[in-house]
C-alpha cells in the first residue's frame, strides 16, 4: 500500500483562515489523516519543516492541452470555426496531455483545471475536469462533463460577422432556439412509448439535455456588463444553470451579481486590453466581488496566462484589494464548488483527493518556489 507521510508542514486547508503546525498522511491517493505526530512505519516521510502546505491549485476556466505550445494550426484544437452551434463537440476528444503546459502546470502546483473549448462559438462544447497529470485524458478526469461554453459579446460577433451572426441580438437568439429546440426534443423522447416513435437522434440537442435537465450549468463567456446581464436573462428564461466566466466588467455591478447568486470567474487579468469589451480588466474585480458577498474564483484562461501563473495571479488580486484567504479560496475550493468537483478536490480535508502543494514560502509571491506538487499521492513534480 503507498503512503506518505507530509512532516511538519504548515498547513493552509483552505478551510481554515489561519494556517497550523501539522502531518498528513495520505494512503492509496486520499488524505487518510491530518493531525500531529502521525507514525505509520511504512510511509515515505517528506520533512516539510519550514515549508507550507496547500491544496493543489484549481483553475476553473482554461484551454490546457487544446491550444498547442509552440505550434500553430497543428496543435489549435481550441474552437470549431466551420460551424456557430457546436454544442456536441467534447474538448476530451482534443485535449493532448503530452503537450508541455502540463508540465508548467504541476510546476506551478496547478494539479485540477476545468478545460474546454473556446469562445468563438455560441455553443462551444463541452468543458471537462482533468488532473493534470497523465498520459491518457481517459485517465486523467475528475468530472465529464462539467459544463456547456456558450459566447457572448465580441467573440461570436467577430468569428462570425461575415457568415451569420452579425450582433449580439443573433447571438442570443441561436442561444435561445436551440435551448427551445431541446426543451421540445426531450418532451418529445420522454412522451414516446416505444423505441418507433422516438425522435431522429439529434447530437446536439442530446448535447444540451443534460443543460435542460439542470445536470451541468451554462457557462457563460461574458465580459461586457450587458453581455453577463443578457446571459442571465436567458438563464433564467429557461430555468438552466449557469455560471459567469470572465466577468470584466463584475465591478460595475458587483451588487446585482451578488444578489443573483451565480458563481464567477475573474481573468484573465494581467496584460494589455486587447479589445473594447476588455477595457476595465483589473485586478481589482476579484476583490470587489468577494466584497459584495459574489463567489470568486480566479482564472487564467490558459494560455492567455500561462497556467503554471495562476498563483501569481491570486496574489495580484492581493495586492489590488483582496483579503489573501479569499483569495487563496478563489484558486482552491471556490473553483472546485464552481465546476462540480469540491466532493475531491480544493481543500486539505480526510477522504479527498491527495493533491498537495509543497512551497517554500507563500505561493501568491513571485519569490516563493514550489518544491513538490502531489497529485492522487503520486509526487508529479520536485
Amino acid at each position: 500500500m503507498s503512503r506518505i507521510i507530509i512532516k511538519n508542514g504548515m498547513i493552509h486547508d483552505a478551510i481554515h483562515e489561519e494556517a497550523y503546525l501539522s502531518d498528513l498522511l495520505i494512503e492509496e491517493g486520499k488524505i487518510k489523516e491530518i493531525g500531529a505526530n502521525i507514525v505509520c512505519p511504512d510511509a515515505e516521510v517528506l520533512d516539510a519543516s519550514g515549508a507550507q502546505v496547500y491544496p493543489g491549485f484549481v483553475d476553473a476556466h482554461c484551454h490546457l492541452g487544446v491550444d498547442g505550445y509552440a505550434i500553430r494550426f497543428e496543435g489549435d484544437d481550441c474552437n470549431e470555426m466551420t460551424n456557430i452551434l457546436t454544442p456536441e463537440l467534447r474538448i476530451i476528444d482534443a485535449v493532448n496531455p503530452m503537450d508541455e503546459t502540463f508540465a508548467h502546470a504541476r510546476e506551478g502546483g496547478v494539479t485540477c483545471v476545468a478545460t474546454g473549448p473556446g469562445s468563438a462559438n455560441v455553443l462551444g462544447g463541452t468543458f471537462a475536469a482533468i488532473k493534470t497529470a497523465g498520459k491518457r485524458v481517459d485517465d486523467m478526469i475528475v468530472k465529464e462533463p462539467v459544463a456547456m461554453k456558450c459566447a457572448f459579446g465580441e467573440n461570436p460577433k467577430r468569428c462570425y460577422q461575415n457568415k451569420n451572426n452579425y450582433s449580439r441580438m443573433s447571438t442570443a437568439s441561436k442561444l435561445r432556439i436551440m435551448l427551445q429546440k431541446t426543451r421540445e426534443y426531450l418532451a418529445l423522447k420522454e412522451a414516446s412509448a416505444t423505441p418507433k416513435e422516438q425522435p431522429k437522434f439529434d447530437p446536439q440537442l442530446e448535447a444540451l439535455i443534460p443543460v435542460i435537465q439542470g445536470e451541468i450549468p451554462l457557462k457563460a463567456h461574458a465580459h461586457q456588463a450587458n453581455d453577463i446581464f443578457t446571459a442571465i436573462r436567458i438563464a433564467k428564461e429557461f430555468g438552466v444553470k449557469l455560471t459567469l466566466e470572465h466577468c470584466t466588467d463584475g465591478a460595475l455591478i458587483a451588487e446585482e451579481l451578488a444578489a443573483e447568486g451565480f458563481p464567477v470567474c475573474v481573468g484573465p487579468s494581467f496584460g494589455h486590453a486587447t479589445k473594447y469589451e476588455l477595457k476595465n480588466k483589473s485586478f481589482k474585480t476579484p476583490g470587489i466581488l468577494s466584497e459584495a458577498g459574489c463567489h470568486v474564483s480566479i482564472i487564467t484562461d490558459s494560455p492567455v496566462i500561462p497556467q503554471e501563473y495562476l498563483p501569481l495571479c491570486a496574489g495580484l488580486a492581493v495586492k489590488n484589494g483582496m483579503k489573501e484567504f479569499e483569495a487563496l479560496k478563489a484558486i482552491t475550493i471556490y473553483p472546485a464548488e464552481h465546476i462540480g468537483i469540491e466532493d475531491r478536490v480544493g481543500s486539505l480535508a480526510v477522504g479527498k483527493d491527495a493533491d498537495i502543494v509543497i512551497a517554500d514560502g507563500n505561493v501568491m509571491l513571485s519569490s516563493t518556489r514550489i518544491l513538490f506538487t502531489i497529485i492522487d499521492g503520486k509526487i508529479v513534480y520536485q
